[in-house]
């Protein structure tokens, strides 16, 4: 290819050839335009890009937001059956929604 900012009809031609994409005149010159704007995008991206600054992942700093995971006394079966509709066995009775078993 190329300079960095640009691409030509032949390199498209080219890559369109390794990729075995079949392409026509016009959208060879299409893709060859479409791509030198993007290369050059990405050029001046690189002008920005300082290499005393460290790598992130977000621009700005994260906090935890939630509380801290520690043990506490949990609702015990019974306390959680009392309010529950209907209770069997220990366990919530809910409407089959399947058919049963034959």
């Amino acid at each position: 290819m190329s300079e960095a900012s640009t691409i030509s009809r032949d390199d498209v031609a080219h890559l369109a050839r390794l990729a075995r994409i079949a392409m026509t005149d016009a959208e060879l010159d299409h893709l060859a335009e479409q791509l030198g704007v993007i290369l050059g995008a990405v050029a001046r991206v690189q002008e920005v890009a300082a290499g005393d600054i460290p790598p992130t992942s977000h621009a700005v700093p994260l906090t935890n937001v939630f509380r801290p995971d520690e043990p506490a006394p949990t609702l015990g079966a019974e306390a959680a059956l009392a309010s529950a509709p209907a209770a069997e066995d220990g366990r919530f009775r809910v409407p089959q929604i399947l058919g049963g078993e034959e």
